[in-house]
């Protein structure tokens, strides 16, 4: 009796403790993969709010919330999908001014990648190139990395022309892997992609002007089955602080503002 009592009274105390430590789930876009990992450690040690993040195309992150996917807050590369979870009564961007509207936290840029043992320099000459024979891109219908890319080569009159040639992958960390493994012999990839040390000593990257695509603008919005409104809250506030910004700066993300 009295062993079942302190197994019943060690259980009750534990239940806190459990309950404190679940992390805050954060369904991250690919292009974050790079770059939030250090953030999340910072966002731990600065409130002791622990996270954890899970890294795939905005379209494929939509369709798992959609589903009831467990997660608390949702980090897209674009502003339409998580407007299409507020619109559906599924997230909300609670405590703005605009609360149907998502939080914009950044915003992408769009460019164009090979790896220096390709002898393939890039720019947009390199797209007119006979020797250009595959061309990565993300998912279009899943990935804004991917609608931006299909978008810049349609301004410069090449995607039709180009199309026998693209290489399509599921995200846009998967399009960079197609590049630096070969399986490509360039890519329209994210700048947080480029910067990353790996890409940055095997290969080399140019610009996409921005004037041939729409903005990559990437918003946020906090899941409305949340159990952890104040802890979403707390981490949107860091992710837009000055310092976090100047981060994503460095890492490839042009601030909010």
């Amino acid at each position: 009796m009295l062993r079942r009592f302190l197994f019943t009274l060690i259980g009750a105390l534990s239940i806190p403790s459990v309950l404190a430590q679940t992390p805050l789930r954060v369904a991250a876009a690919a292009d974050l993969e790079p770059v939030l990992p250090p953030i999340l450690e910072q966002f731990q040690q600065a409130t002791g709010i622990r996270a954890e993040a899970t890294y795939q195309a905005s379209a494929m992150l939509t369709a798992q919330i959609q589903n009831g996917a467990p997660f608390d807050l949702f980090l897209s590369a674009d502003l339409s999908y998580p407007k299409r979870l507020i619109d559906a009564g599924l997230a909300d961007a609670a405590g703005t001014a605009d609360s149907s509207t998502p939080i914009t936290y950044a915003k992408g840029t769009l460019v164009l990648w090979t790896r220096k043992d390709s002898h393939l320099p890039p720019s947009l000459d390199l797209l007119h190139n006979p020797l250009l024979k595959r061309l990565a891109i993300a998912n279009p219908d899943r990935a804004p990395y991917g609608r931006a890319a299909v978008a810049a080569l349609t301004s410069l009159k090449l995607y039709e022309e180009l199309k026998p040639r693209i290489v399509t992958a599921e995200n846009i960390a998967q399009t960079a892997q197609f590049v630096d493994s070969g399986n490509a012999d360039a890519g329209l990839i994210s700048l947080t992609s480029a910067l990353t040390p790996r890409l940055s000593s095997s290969g080399s990257y140019f610009v996409i002007p921005r004037d041939l695509y729409p903005p990559i603008e990437q918003g946020a919005v906090i899941v409305s089955k949340t159990s952890q409104r104040a802890a979403a809250h707390e981490f949107l506030a860091f992710l837009l602080s000055a310092p976090v910004q100047a981060q994503l700066a460095k890492s490839g993300l042009t601030p909010a503002k």
